[in-house]
């Protein structure tokens, strides 16, 4: 019998305990002998619970049980759940997680450490809830270099996004239904802001490039300055608006999160409500791509009990260890944009000057709204500069996918 330990019983703790106890039968068929939940670490007691004697307000208790192999960390933050989860690799005990809070501050520590004491590391529930993506990246696609990463890896903003552009609805309306839905936590800045697509963009980057790169050194814009107008040009365009986050790996990978106007070619584009989807480009392969639940209880938990059957099955798969690395200078990238401007008499002698030959999608005398050339973003910054001081207003400016 294999005992674990889950520390977290909320949603997808007790996700996790569902999936185990009702396949229970499946996965003891898988391998041969059954997988025992012996203990739940939480603040809180369960009374009516199925699970209730299995309870415990101690971690050391788990720690010091020579049981228990597998401990699951579903805390969410940072702080204890890093915390414990290194003492537990420290007690000899594999460690599972589902916290991209986590694995993005300090993955290259654990994994290190993991390594160090012949232990597992694994956190495939971390980035796309119950999508398979982690492992497919260091198990299918380890004889390729991964050169391109994309994806729509936050299910509340795709939903807002969606919900803005099928009803007509603001970003607050949108917002405001998925918080009463349940899809957006009460502060949703995480989410909104591009925080958790960061993290989770640069936790894919660092499996394909080996380096982790700090939140706080890519460009991250969120979806907030999103309005139904930019929506409608983009759809009169043949695009999408998607909060897309990209790693372009090489000698200086760059990562970068924000809104992109996705084109009706890419498969990104007719991903709609929860659903996550990551694009993942390879040398030999060429594009795969990964679609699914990116969130909810079931389909992370069964991410997580996929990386306990990995463990308890002996399978040699494992994330690389990587080391803390900068990412190339994002100013330097190009691409094109979508921008929005407050028109002025004689706009298109100032547009053509600063932008070259530009993609007209509507101009409404008051409004301009229009695709860049391919430009790299610095001289796209100075253009749009030079047009603001000459009188024009920019109310919208997306990169184009």
């Amino acid at each position: 019998m294999i005992s674990v330990a889950l520390l977290g019983f909320g949603v997808i703790g007790s996700g996790t305990a569902e999936v185990l106890t009702q396949n229970s039968a499946l996965i003891e068929a898988r391998l041969g002998e059954p997988i025992q939940i012996k203990y739940i670490l939480d603040l809180r007691d369960f009374p009516d619970s199925p699970f209730a004697d299995r309870i415990v307000h101690d971690v050391n208790v788990i720690l010091a049980d020579s049981e228990v192999s597998i401990v699951v960390e579903m805390m969410g933050g940072l702080h204890p759940a890093y915390d414990f989860s290194r003492a537990a690799l420290e007690a000899g005990k594999h460690v599972i997680t589902s916290n991209k809070a986590v694995v993005a501050a300090y993955g290259e520590e654990l994994l290190t450490l993991a390594e160090e004491k012949g232990l597992r590391y694994l956190f495939e529930a971390s980035v796309g809830g119950g999508i398979p993506i982690i492992r497919p990246i260091c198990t299918d696609l380890s004889p390729c270099q991964i050169t391109h990463i994309e994806g729509i890896l936050n299910g509340t903003t795709n939903y807002i996004l969606t919900r803005m552009a099928e009803s007509g609805a603001s970003f607050a309306e949108a917002l405001a239904e998925a918080q009463a839905l349940g899809y957006a936590e009460r502060d949703p800045s995480a989410d909104v802001e591009g925080w958790d697509t960061a993290r989770k963009i640069c936790i894919l980057a660092a499996l394909a490039c080996g380096k982790m790169m700090p939140i706080d050194a890519i460009p991250v814009e969120g979806i907030t300055r999103i309005t139904v107008a930019d929506i409608r040009n983009a759809r009169k365009a043949g695009y999408a608006i998607k909060l897309v986050g990209t790693a372009d790996i090489g000698e200086n990978t760059l990562v970068q999160v924000s809104p992109r106007l996705v084109p009706a070619s890419s498969p990104l584009s007719t991903i709609s409500d929860v659903f996550n989807g990551i694009l993942v480009r390879s040398d030999f392969l060429g594009d795969v791509m990964f679609y699914g639940r990116g969130a909810g209880s079931l389909p992370t938990a069964s991410a997580v009990v996929a990386d306990i059957l990995d463990i308890a099955g002996g399978s040699p798969c494992k994330p690389r260890t990587w080391h803390a690395g900068q990412p190339g200078n994002a100013a330097e990238g190009i691409c094109r944009r979508y921008l929005c401007l407050a028109g002025k008499e004689g706009w298109e002698d100032l547009v053509s000057a600063q932008l070259g030959q530009v993609e007209l999608i509507d101009d409404t005398g008051s409004e301009i709204a229009l695709i860049t050339p391919p430009m790299r973003e610095c001289e796209a910054d100075a253009a749009i500069a030079a047009l603001e001081e000459a009188g024009m207003a920019l109310l919208s400016a997306i990169r184009v996918l």
